[in-house]
């Protein structure tokens, strides 16, 4: 979701230049810097941006000048006022120091500012015109920025599929594994029920059936593994799509990690922990290549 574009528009007075910047965000939060004076085209900018994108946080700035003529300055009558009046409190106290002049106050820094870039001799229709091409302009900035994050977009999406097949392979891995054959997660069992038995000769037949329940339902991850090729499976589905895919990618990152977790905990193995490390590995990469997909 990162990106900029620039656009740049002028009529027969003044220039403008729209620029917008895009970060990673959860949602679409749109922040506005206009000229003064163009205060009024917010809510347009921010229409305007929540049709071309989706996802991020895009920084819109609009600044203006004069095309035919140098910027006016004003004076800051409230600074000027504060240094006129310090200058009559010390003047005197210093034997030897000139008196404070005009030109003198006026060149420190803050006293001469320029004057709002608005055009206050337009016509209402030069006005109206002037901001029809302002939007105009928005409108086409906006399209550069996605179309810029489309390009971004389309090259994550490799990297997101290929990261779908490890995941794909590790998740083939893991069901493969030796220790969750039918005959060694027998065997197994026998050697953990045995192993109660002799810690506790007294079991009766109920609890010790009970035990075994617990060992099974701990040491069964198929359930584990069908939901994680469910969710490469639907994670193939989202990224064959056009449009906004981020926030539904944002979940299945949550779901995988979830399963990985799972069956990390679930594994008396060691060839089983160590796919469930792998996977754990890829899908933290899936996540943070998700944060980048609108």
């Amino acid at each position: 979701m990162t990106g900029y574009a620039r656009a740049e528009g002028r009529d027969g007075q003044m220039a403008w230049i729209w620029e917008a910047k895009s970060v990673n965000g959860r949602g679409l939060e749109v922040r506005c810097k206009l000229a003064p004076g163009h205060d009024a085209l917010e809510i347009f900018a921010r229409e305007a941006a929540t049709r071309h994108l989706k996802r991020g946080n895009i920084q819109l700035t609009l600044s203006l000048s004069r095309v035919t003529e140098q910027s006016p300055l004003q004076v800051n009558t409230n600074l000027l006022g504060q240094l006129l009046s310090m200058c009559k409190e010390w003047e005197g106290k210093f034997p030897g120091v000139a008196p404070a002049r005009l030109d003198g106050l006026l060149s420190m820094k803050g006293v001469l500012e320029p004057a709002a870039e608005i055009d206050q001799d337009a016509s209402d229709g030069q006005r109206q015109s002037r901001e029809a091409a302002m939007k105009a302009t928005l409108e086409t900035m906006l399209g550069q920025l996605a179309a810029m994050r489309l390009e971004e977009g389309a090259r994550i999406g490799t990297v997101l599929n290929r990261q779908m097949e490890e995941i794909a392979s590790l998740t083939a891995r893991a069901e493969a594994c030796a220790a969750l054959r039918p005959d060694a997660i027998r065997e197994r069992f026998k050697a953990q029920v045995a192993a109660v038995l002799e810690a506790v000769p007294t079991l009766t037949e109920d609890r010790v059936a009970q035990e075994v329940a617990l060992l099974v339902v701990k040491a069964d991850v198929r359930e584990e593994l069908d939901r994680l090729k469910s969710h490469v499976a639907a994670a193939r589905d989202l990224l064959a799509q056009d449009g906004g895919i981020g926030r539904k990618l944002d979940f299945l990152a949550q779901e995988f990690n979830r399963e990985a977790n799972t069956l990390c905990s679930k594994s008396s193995d060691v060839e089983l922990t160590r796919v469930g490390l792998d996977l754990k590995a890829v899908i933290d990469q899936f996540k943070e290549q998700v944060q980048n997909i609108e």
